[in-house]
């Protein structure tokens, strides 16, 4: 409801979730708590996700399938934006260092030959994430393997060392 709507009212995500929003309240004080609730959720699942995926030390193309289908299943569980809560010095300092093991992993698979040098800085970064937002959008009826099959295809295809 909040990736549709991030003004959804307390009320409509209780109704969403069958329960009354009394139920909600007693647990969040306001709208605020329960929001940065879910990013903290989300932040979570995103890290657990990255430490999953081994990006440092498993192989470069089992790590990229990993990664992409843990981040793939976290979109698809926690559909909101973390941009509304970048103000917050400790959020955005936890998405800044994982944004740097995102990257840090892309130019190990650069430097290994996976994907293709010359590129852009921070290009691959920009398309593999709209790659997994398209398909958590247009294939919500893909699981999260072939979901990352299809990703991860399309990324060294149109990236991928000749």
């Amino acid at each position: 409801m909040l990736a549709a709507d991030p003004a959804t009212s307390i009320a409509s995500i209780a109704a969403e979730a069958g329960v009354d929003r009394r139920t909600v309240y007693r647990r969040f004080d306001s709208r605020e708590e329960l929001l940065a609730a879910i990013h903290e959720s989300r932040l979570s699942a995103i890290e657990t996700a990255i430490e999953d995926a081994r990006l440092r030390e498993a192989p470069v193309a089992v790590a990229l399938h990993r990664y992409v289908e843990n981040i793939i299943t976290v979109n698809r569980t926690w559909p909101v934006d973390l941009t509304r809560m970048l103000t917050d010095d400790t959020i955005r300092q936890r998405r800044d260092a994982y944004i740097t093991e995102v990257d840090t992993f892309l130019e190990r698979a650069t430097d290994e030959g996976l994907l293709r040098p010359g590129l852009p800085r921070g290009w691959a970064a920009a398309l593999l994430v709209e790659l997994m937002h398209l398909v958590v959008r247009q294939s919500p009826e893909l699981s999260a393997g072939r979901a990352a099959d299809i990703v991860v295809d399309t990324l060294l295809h149109g990236l991928g060392a000749p």
